[in-house]
């Protein structure tokens, strides 16, 4: 083969999919395109929830709409991520703006309007003196961003992480180290400058602070969510913020899922009345829309970290850091965010959905365990299998109620999505738990079909949602 030959046939252009293309794919074909080139482990479990049988061909507001036309209402908020519903008229709008007006995107060689307008929004609200932001597109970037600046100001000496049993700071190699989560740690090789201590043990860390001086950092979620919706009470926060100050430690509070309003406060922490030395948000300051993450920290610790020419692009911007359009996005969504009161809305309707799931637990005392959270982050942790079961049959059923944990939520889950139209998710860590996570524009009339929808599964029993699960996926082969 000549070189000719060689370049020829790598300029061929192969059998492409279009955008018209893969609209027209139908459940099938996406199925078999998923199992060919995505993920066929995850789809195995889709399979399982009967979630593979369901093809979203679009979404607005609280629904999305399958391909049949039905409407499916989302409790799940992509674990946080639709904040503002789905295609929000206002975030369209600007984002359309955007385009039709053929602003940049990428502008990387010069200041961005954008991004400097949005790093500015995010540190007018953010209390106390954090007001040095960097942007970036997950959850994970912003972690890895936090982590980094802490350690840099810190030191090689005060180089040790301690973070939470049951935290979730993401998948990326490096919060990976400070991830609890066997699953996802697997095999991989991760920095040991690491300790871990129980989440909402002020005396823990306390030992962990005296007995190691190299600790200089402390990472925490504010509400922990793959946890199953786990938070610490106002006087472990504030011993936390007076423990970090006796010893110098910096605290770095993970607000990717819990923050953008989604407690009923901008800021998770701000109910505690406490101000963290760094803090991150993800998810749902996209607008729901799109991809963006910052972290904030505070301006005497940026300094201290990159603020002379020699350190100032340790940690600059990556490619899409800031991109044009993404930042105009945020923009209009913390807007939206106070001109609708959707802070005061995830209270408002956080506490009513709380009430009535907590007359549920009431009703369905041997299945539902408890009900947790705040705002709309909200947890529901179902008992083990076997404490639902007549008392002869719990002793022998108990032995297997570790390898069935999720089993019930599962079974729930799938019949809320087939029969309800109801889709909810679950939790990393403690599979017993549905969290609950829908769009801050959520509306009474929207829990109440909801709560009526999962009242309507709990009344028929434990036997009874099992067979309807059985029927179900024996239905879908």
């Amino acid at each position: 083969m000549t070189m000719t030959d060689t370049i020829d046939q790598t300029s061929t252009q192969p059998a492409l999919l279009s955008v018209a293309d893969a609209k027209k794919l139908d459940l099938g074909e996406v199925r078999k395109l998923t199992m060919a080139h995505l993920n066929p482990g995850q789809l195995h479990f889709m399979r399982l929830l009967g979630f593979d049988r369901v093809l979203i061909d679009r979404a607005e507001g609280m629904h999305y709409i399958d391909s049949n036309g039905r409407k499916i209402l989302d409790f799940f908020g992509g674990f946080g991520s639709v904040g503002f519903g789905h295609n929000h008229p206002r975030i369209i709008e600007a984002r359309k703006t955007f385009q039709d007006e053929q602003r940049q995107e990428i502008c990387m060689a010069f200041m961005s309007q954008y991004a400097s307008a949005l790093a500015y929004n995010l540190a007018a609200i953010a209390p106390g003196d954090l007001d040095m932001v960097f942007l970036g597109s997950s959850g994970s970037e912003a972690m890895e961003a936090a982590l980094k600046i802490a350690e840099q100001a810190q030191g090689p000496e005060r180089s040790t992480i301690v973070y939470a049993e049951n935290s979730f700071h993401g998948k990326t190699k490096g919060v990976l180290a400070v991830t609890d989560g066997a699953l996802y740690r697997s095999q991989f090789k991760l920095a040991n400058n690491t300790h871990r201590v129980p989440f909402g043990d002020i005396e823990a860390l306390r030992k962990a602070f005296a007995a190691d001086r190299s600790i200089g950092i402390l990472v925490l979620e504010t509400i922990q969510g793959g946890a199953g919706i786990v938070e610490a009470p106002t006087s472990y926060w504030r011993a936390v913020r007076k423990l970090c100050d006796e010893f110098g430690v910096l605290w770095i509070a993970d607000e990717v899922q819990c923050g953008m309003g989604r407690s009923g406060r901008f800021f998770a922490f701000e109910h505690h009345g406490v101000i963290p030395d760094v803090t991150a948000l993800a998810k749902a300051l996209g607008g729901s829309k799109c991809a963006m993450a910052a972290m904030i920290a505070r301006k005497d610790i940026y300094m201290k970290a990159y603020g002379n020419p020699k350190k100032a692009l340790i940690h600059a911007p990556a490619t899409f850091g800031g991109i044009g359009e993404a930042c105009a996005t945020s923009i209009e969504a913390l807007n939206i965010l106070y001109d609708d009161h959707l802070i005061e809305n995830a209270e408002t309707q956080g506490t009513y959905l709380i009430e009535r799931l907590e007359a549920l637990r009431a009703k369905y005392p041997q299945i539902i365990k408890e009900i947790r959270g705040r705002g709309l982050m909200v947890g529901v942790e179902f008992a083990d299998i076997s404490n639902t079961l007549p008392f002869g049959l719990r002793h022998m059923v108990s032995l297997l109620d570790d390898k069935l944990k999720g089993s019930i939520c599962g079974f729930i889950g799938a019949l809320l999505l087939a029969q309800r139209d109801v889709l909810v998710a679950f939790t990393e860590y403690n599979r017993n738990v549905i969290r609950l996570e829908p769009p801050l524009i959520v509306e009474r009339a929207h829990i109440d079909q909801f709560v009526d929808a999962l009242d309507d599964i709990l009344s028929r029993g434990i036997t009874g949602i099992v067979k309807d699960y059985i029927a179900l996926i024996a239905l879908s082969k």
